[in-house]
């Protein structure tokens, strides 16, 4: 199967019906030099596509509770 072939198949996969995926993920460094300071990752996954992204913060719970995300109150807050 050719690699044309594949990205059709791929985009011709139904997304009505997904499951909706929106979540906030905070992990705090466990490094002695970062203490205090992690990642806050972002994830939206459903029927209008995936997104995610990831940044490094020197208050990650700040800005994760800052967020337009977080303040809209449809995602879901994980702390590691």
């Amino acid at each position: 199967m050719s690699r044309e072939e594949l990205k059709r198949l791929f985009l011709t996969f139904p997304t009505e019906g997904r499951i909706v995926v929106k979540r906030i993920t905070v992990q705090m460094d466990r490094y002695k030099d970062r203490l205090g300071q992690g990642t806050v990752q972002i994830t939206r996954d459903g029927p209008d596509g995936f997104c995610e992204w990831k940044s490094s913060q020197s208050n990650p719970m700040e800005y994760a509770l800052t967020s337009e995300e977080y303040l809209s109150g449809d995602y879901e807050l994980i702390i590691k």
